[in-house]
């Protein structure tokens, strides 16, 4: 059951857990006394609110799944088990970090596009950061892929947790077309794949996205797509205005 609260009182909404039942129609973004249906799923304690016109995310940025990045004595440390004979473990560990993400609830096109910088760009349904196709200034992601644990996710220096790529255990457990997280400027991110085809970045414009109807937007928005090739999530910068993390 999802608890909803209208108004702006302070944090408002503590999204329903995360569910495979990605293909609800949930109708076009509307922004009024409550916080739009589509960020119902996000996952259990993920806490979402709505703050005048931005949708306001707050989390501890740590992933809701095993992974081989937590200490070895925790219980949620899982082994390496993908398929990537060339992987490498980080010597970073997972470390919780308090984000909030302040996302406008009605997202429009930029006149001025802007760059994504380093760190967090958006933010997944499970509330794990996002971060762009760099590994550093410029730097490509070609040797630190290597070190993405089985759910395609990994730590940096202050053991902040984040997907530059597909985030495994969210499509594999809601299908390849479902609804992935937001940009800061507020546009979804979805799967690899749309209408029962994969998309490539042929499909997709410079922002690595475009506009066109998804199961969470019958109407149709701008949204971003996740490919198999580089830039992976997003690409020359966002498509939108966008809002701040902290």
């Amino acid at each position: 059951m999802r608890m909803r609260i209208t108004g702006w009182t302070g944090p408002v909404l503590l999204a329903i857990a995360f569910s495979v039942a990605c293909g609800a129609d949930t109708g076009p973004l509307e922004v009024g006394g409550e916080v739009p249906s589509v960020f119902d799923k996000f996952a259990d304690g993920v806490e979402i609110s709505l703050d005048g016109s931005n949708v306001v995310i707050r989390s501890d940025g740590v992933p809701n799944h095993g992974s081989p990045y937590f200490n070895a004595s925790d219980s949620r440390y899982e082994a390496y088990n993908g398929n990537n004979s060339q992987f490498y473990l980080n010597p970073n560990r997972i470390a919780e970090h308090q984000l909030t993400f302040r996302i406008p609830a009605n997202p429009v096109p930029s006149s001025n596009p802007s760059a994504t910088p380093l760190g967090p760009i958006g933010v997944a349904v499970n509330g794990v950061p996002i971060f762009n196709q760099y590994a550093g200034p410029n730097q490509p992601l070609t040797f630190e892929i290597d070190s993405f644990d089985q759910f395609n996710g990994h730590p940096q220096q202050t053991g902040q947790y984040h997907y530059h790529v597909e985030p495994l255990y969210i499509t594999l457990a809601a299908g390849r077309s479902t609804l992935i997280g937001f940009l800061l400027d507020g546009f979804p991110i979805y799967g690899p794949e749309e209408e029962g085809q994969t998309v490539t970045n042929d499909d997709l414009d410079a922002f690595h996205g475009h506009v066109g109807v998804t199961a969470d937007y019958p109407a149709g928005i701008y949204h971003y797509h996740i490919t198999f090739e580089d830039p992976y999530i997003n690409g020359n910068g966002f498509y939108g205005v966008p809002g701040s993390v902290s």
